[in-house]
């Protein structure tokens, strides 16, 4: 088997799990037909950059089972370049997904104990993040265990010490910590991260003394004193680029002091799951390409809107012919 190049535009790894998803609207216990996928916020963006031309490498542990087969042989179809270490002590990770109505998913995740928790900083190459463009890591990682917060500390470590950027995600999850244990782990690493992708809820969880939660927030979670401002805090704690993700209202990108915004694209939505990642992926291909913040801004936006077009975590992610779609105003057939 050929050496694979240890150059690559993007560095990422978490937990990437086995994915079924219920066929049936309705209670999970009614559910008799499932898809069989795969999902994990980390390789998420790592497909999502290598859809639209960049090189991107994912790293974790799978189980020495079918499911992690399938997750490594699904990520090398998509063009990712795979370091995944088979652990022989413990599963894949399961991840249900049903929708309980119409318009709510339910996801579930059986991760406790999996491989993917189990990852350590051993299981890194240190010579494959100096020679990345940027390192792309979430808060999701560390909420896994002891060892997975060691491993994004030591991947962080290694990134700044070669001067290689580090791109954040908070893609918070109340099931794996409380907001407590969230910001003050975000708190510790913020002032060496360079990109920061959030929420205007998530901004709270590093900034609880600044945007405190109201007591009547709207549908959003929105912070009354605007996203800009909530760029402007987060920035000050260290990123340079401060993505605020607004869902239905776009997004703001506070990049070297200067503010844009894009609005969302109108889309029909199938299942919101991995927009987020989807607009990271977008906005990362775009930065690694050297584009304007208004132009890069404008493809995370699109990424996300083609995310949530169809069923699956990643399935519907973009190619760069495809970002012309959403602007074209035709009866929407190609022919």
């Amino acid at each position: 088997m050929p050496e694979l190049n240890p150059m690559t535009d993007l560095v990422t790894f978490g937990e990437t799990m086995a994915l079924f998803a219920a066929r049936r609207t309705g209670p999970l216990r009614f559910a008799r037909d499932f898809d069989l996928g795969l999902g994990g916020a980390e390789s998420n963006v790592a497909i999502g950059v290598a859809r639209l031309g960049r090189t991107a490498c994912w790293a974790g542990r799978v189980g020495a089972d079918d499911f992690g087969d399938l997750i490594r042989s699904a990520l090398a179809g998509e063009g990712v370049d795979v370091r995944a270490v088979p652990d022989l002590e413990a599963p894949t990770g399961l991840m249900i997904k049903g929708r309980r109505t119409a318009d709510h998913i339910d996801v579930r995740y059986y991760r406790a104990g999996s491989a993917g928790s189990r990852i350590r900083p051993e299981d890194l190459d240190p010579d494959l993040i100096r020679g990345a463009r940027v390192l792309h890591v979430t808060a999701i990682t560390p909420a896994l265990s002891d060892s997975a917060r060691a491993t994004v500390r030591h991947a962080v470590e290694v990134a700044r010490s070669a001067g290689v950027p580090v791109s954040l995600d908070v893609n918070y999850r109340k099931a794996l910590w409380s907001p407590a244990e969230a910001g003050a782990w975000l708190r510790e690493v913020i002032g060496q991260v360079d990109m920061l992708f959030a929420t205007e809820e998530e901004a709270r969880l590093l900034l609880p003394d600044t945007f405190p939660t109201p007591p009547h927030e709207d549908a959003e979670g929105a912070v009354p004193e605007g996203p800009v401002a909530v760029a402007e805090a987060l920035a000050a704690l260290g990123p340079r680029h401060v993505l605020v993700k607004l869902g239905s209202r776009g997004a703001v990108e506070l990049s070297d002091g200067v503010a844009y915004r894009a609005s969302a694209y109108q889309v029909t939505e199938v299942d919101p799951v991995g927009a987020g990642d989807a607009f990271a992926a977008g906005w990362l291909a775009d930065w690694l390409e050297g584009a304007e913040p208004e132009h890069r801004l404008r493809t995370a936006c699109a990424a996300g809107a083609f995310a949530v077009t169809s069923q699956g975590d990643w399935e519907s992610l973009p190619r760069r012919a495809d970002l012309a779609l959403l602007d074209r105003t035709t009866d929407g057939v190609s022919r």
